[in-house]
C-alpha cells in the first residue's frame, strides 16, 4: 500500500487547512500550496502500514523513494532501516530528525486509513513526524538557494531500548552537524501552539531487573529457609522509598515496578523470583550515579533475609537536554509561522526520548507541537484511540524549515 500512497487520499477536504499559511519565504508558500495534500497523503499511507521497531523496511524505502524522486541522494543504513539525506550544499550543516517506528497496539480509531497491520499502530505520532520532516526536506530542495546543508535523519526504533538513535550516531549521522532539531506531537496542545523548554524536556529511562534465589521450602517452616516472597515484598515497597533519600528530590527520580513473578503453590516458598521496573530521572548527573545507588540499596535490603540476588541495570536514554540557542530558534520559528503567541512553555516529561542521544553529541532542541483540534477529548499518546489533527502537518513543515534556515544563517 505504501507504493500507492496517494490513493489513500482521494479527497483531503478541510483537514489540510494550513494554520501557518502565508508566512514566507515565498518559495515555501508556493511549495506548500501545491504539495500540502501530498504531505497528508504520506502521513496516511504510513499510518495505514505501520512497522514495529527495527522492522521499518517499507517505511525507509517509502521515504527514500520520495527523496530520490526529487533528485536527492538518500543513504540507507546497513540493514535497510533508517536513512540520512543532505539537502543543499556548503560546509555548514544542520539536521532535522524524524522517528519512524510504531507501537504494538491494536488500533481503535475507526479511521478510513487505520492500520491494516494487526496489533500494530502509529499511536505516538511518528507517522506525522516522518511526513513533516520529509515535507521540510522536499520543500528545502525546491528552494532557489540554501545557505548550507540540511541533513534529514529518518530514524528507526525510537520506542525500544537501546534505540535507533545510537545506530544513527554510530553511522555518522551527526558528523559535521552544527545543530539538530526535532518536533514531537503533543495531544495536550492545540494545533497552532508549539511548546519549548530550555534544559531537560524529557527524562532518563532505564530498566532494572532483580532476580532472587533461595533454597525454598514449606510455608509452615519459613524460619528454616530464606523467604523469597517476603524479600520481594521488601524490594517492592522499600526500594523506591529509600531511593528518594539517596538522590536530590529536585531530580524527579522515580522507580516504579511493572512486573513481578515468583512461585505457583500457596504452601511452598519459591526458589526463584524476578522483579522488573523502570527507573526515571530528570537529572543527567543523577542518571550517571543511579546504578551504583540502586545496587547498594538492594544488597542492604536483602542482607537480613538471606536471599541471594543478581541485578541487571539496562541504561536506556539520558534526559533530552535542550540547548538554549537552539530552543530559541525553534521558538522563533513557531512565532514566525504562527504568530507571536504560538510558542509556549512546556514542562519536563518523565517519559524517555532517544533524541537525547543526538544531544549528547550536538547542540539542539526538541519542541512539542500541538495536535489537538481544540474540541473533543485529548486522546493521549500510546493509546489505541490516538489520532491527530492533520492541520499540524503543514505547520510542522513550516516550523522545521524556518528553524533550519535560521540555524544556517545565524
Amino acid at each position: 500500500m505504501l507504493e500507492s500512497d496517494t490513493a489513500l487520499v482521494p479527497s483531503i477536504g478541510p483537514a489540510v487547512i494550513d494554520v501557518g499559511a502565508s508566512t514566507g519565504p515565498l518559495w515555501l508558500d508556493t511549495w506548500l500550496s501545491a504539495r500540502r495534500p501530498d504531505v497528508v497523503a504520506w502521513r496516511r499511507a504510513l499510518h495505514a502500514e505501520p512497522e514495529l521497531s527495527r522492522e521499518e523496511h517499507r517505511t525507509t524505502a517509502f521515504v527514500a523513494r520520495h527523496l530520490a524522486a526529487a533528485g536527492l541522494e538518500p543513504r540507507t543504513l546497513p540493514g535497510g532501516i533508517g536513512l540520512v539525506c543532505d539537502v543543499g550544499q556548503g560546509s555548514r550543516c544542520v539536521a532535522l530528525r524524524a522517528d519512524m517506528d510504531a507501537l504494538p497496539l491494536h488500533e481503535a480509531t475507526g479511521l478510513p486509513f487505520a492500520s491494516v497491520v494487526p496489533n500494530v499502530m502509529h499511536a505516538c505520532g511518528h507517522d506525522a513526524h516522518t511526513a513533516m520532516v520529509l515535507g521540510a526536506g522536499l520543500a528545502l530542495a525546491a528552494a532557489p538557494a540554501l545557505p548550507g546543508r540540511v541533513r534529514l535523519i529518518f530514524q528507526p526504533a525510537e520506542e525500544i531500548q537501546p534505540g535507533g538513535a545510537i545506530d544513527m550516531v554510530a553511522d555518522g549521522a551527526v558528523e559535521g552537524v552544527e545543530r539538530i532539531f526535532a518536533l514531537h506531537c503533543d495531544p495536550r496542545l492545540e494545533v497552532g501552539r508549539v511548546g519549548t523548554r530550555v534544559g531537560p524536556i524529557t527524562s532518563a529511562c532505564d530498566v532494572v531487573e532483580v532476580r532472587l534465589s533461595s533454597p525454598g521450602g514449606h510455608t509452615a517452616r519459613p524460619h528454616l529457609t530464606a523467604d523469597l516472597v517476603e524479600a520481594l515484598g521488601l524490594l517492592i515497597t522499600q526500594l523506591p522509598l529509600l531511593l528518594t533519600r539517596q538522590v536530590d528530590p529536585r531530580s524527579g527520580t522515580v522507580l516504579v515496578w511493572g512486573a513481578v513473578q515468583a512461585g505457583e503453590a500457596p504452601n511452598a516458598i519459591p526458589q526463584h523470583g524476578v522483579l522488573r521496573g523502570t527507573l526515571r530521572t530528570g537529572d543527567h548527573a543523577t542518571w550517571e550515579a543511579l546504578e551504583t545507588i540502586v545496587r547498594t540499596l538492594v544488597g542492604q535490603l536483602l542482607a537480613p533475609t538471606g536471599v541471594e540476588f543478581t541485578m541487571s541495570h539496562t541504561r536506556g536514554v539520558p534526559p533530552a537536554v535542550n540547548e538554549e540557542v537552539s530552543t530559541a530558534m525553534l521558538g522563533s520559528a513557531a512565532a514566525a509561522v504562527l504568530g507571536p503567541d504560538a510558542a509556549c512553555d512546556t514542562e519536563q516529561s518523565s517519559g524517555g526520548e532517544d533524541f537525547a542521544w543526538y544531544l549528547e553529541h550536538v547542540p539542539g532542541a526538541m519542541a512539542r507541537i500541538g495536535v489537538w483540534p481544540g474540541h473533543g477529548p485529548m486522546r493521549d499518546l500510546h493509546q489505541p484511540t490516538f489520532d491527530l489533527d492533520e492541520r499540524v502537518l503543514p505547520v510542522g513543515v513550516r516550523v522545521l524549515t524556518h528553524a533550519a534556515l535560521t540555524a544556517l544563517t545565524t
